[in-house]
């Protein structure tokens, strides 16, 4: 009798156990309940190897974000081209680019000569993502991408494969995931780069044997141009020019995809020129024309490919033109 009371104790203290296990593991984050949840661990554990227990651990404590939402809303590219150049090209901006190239001098130099990027590019891109470092972001990685994974449908499948990257990244290099933290949208370090992409394109540059584009500038700089070389930067090709359009129909000759350039003589029938009159173009070389808004009208770019690989890492043609136009005036 006593025996049998004391078997039924230990099964309801087993029920408990487990209950409390999975309770806080399982159940101590606020997307578990989320429709597409079980889907992302599915996806998790197929594609980076991750086990059930892993990924709960991982996720437990994860914290929804509504502002991230509201963000993803309002973002810096649905300025003009005239206000959102102004966040990025100011003196103090492009002194602390000044500093950083004379810091990392021999660095940006091994890496353009390594991977054919220029070092003007690739300090347009630091200075642009976070300031040379000086804004690498202070959001939760995990509860960033968790947030877009559970709560923003339109991109929903992509920053739930990254959030399942950033779980499989922190395992394999060792650290909490509640450690990393980064931008809204879930990008991390120097070169905010995707969870994804850290693995796909980071460099040890520092020879240390471990890719840290948090703390190492020199792992950020040759990883951004390993990025870019992968992506089909074209050495010693330019990326663009100042233009003149002086027809009447500018939608007829500004360029609906970057994927598909025209031969400059196409656009130079349609009255578009180089601004600076000494420049010279083949009328067979493939280009672009875009259009940007300034404070006073409309301005124009002639652009090469290499202008395109720039929008790779992000779409906004205003975006590759701050890049452009900061790199340029850190490294002259």
């Amino acid at each position: 009798m006593w025996l049998k009371k004391l078997n039924k104790i230990g099964q309801y203290i087993t029920i408990l156990s487990t209950a409390f296990i999975c309770v806080s593991s399982c159940q101590a984050n606020d997307f578990v309940s989320a429709p597409n949840y079980d889907a992302f661990k599915q996806n998790a554990m197929q594609k980076y190897g991750l086990t059930s227990g892993q990924i709960d651990q991982a996720m437990a404590g994860a914290k929804s974000k509504p502002n991230i939402l509201n963000i993803m809303q309002r973002p810096g590219e649905s300025k003009p081209w005239y206000q959102y150049q102004s966040m990025f090209l100011t003196p103090y901006t492009i002194q602390k680019g000044i500093q950083f190239k004379n810091q990392y001098s021999a660095v940006l130099q091994q890496a353009e000569q390594q991977f054919g990027v220029p070092q003007a590019v690739i300090l347009g891109i630091l200075g642009v993502e976070t300031g040379y470092g000086s804004n690498k972001g202070s959001i939760s990685t995990r509860d960033a991408l968790a947030t877009l994974a559970f709560g923003y449908p339109r991109r929903a499948e992509y920053f739930s494969d990254e959030l399942a990257a950033l779980i499989a990244w922190t395992y394999k290099d060792g650290d909490p995931i509640e450690s990393i933290t980064g931008s809204y949208a879930g990008a991390v370090g120097y070169p905010q780069f995707m969870p994804s992409n850290i693995a796909k394109y980071g460099i040890d540059y520092d020879g240390n044997g471990h890719v840290d584009l948090r703390n190492s500038a020199p792992d950020a700089i040759a990883s951004i141009a390993n990025y870019l070389a992968k992506q089909g930067w074209q050495k010693d090709r330019p990326i663009g020019f100042a233009a003149r359009y002086t027809g009447t129909t500018p939608e007829t000759v500004i360029s609906q995809d970057l994927n598909k350039p025209v031969p400059f003589g196409l656009l130079k029938e349609q009255g578009v020129t180089p601004l600076d009159p000494l420049i010279k173009i083949d009328d067979f070389e493939l280009v672009n024309l875009i259009q940007l808004q300034g404070e006073n009208g409309p301005i124009y770019y002639i652009t090469y490919p290499n202008f395109q690989v720039i929008t790779t890492y992000n779409r906004s043609r205003m975006y590759a033109t701050a890049v452009w136009q900061l790199g340029e005036e850190v490294q002259n």
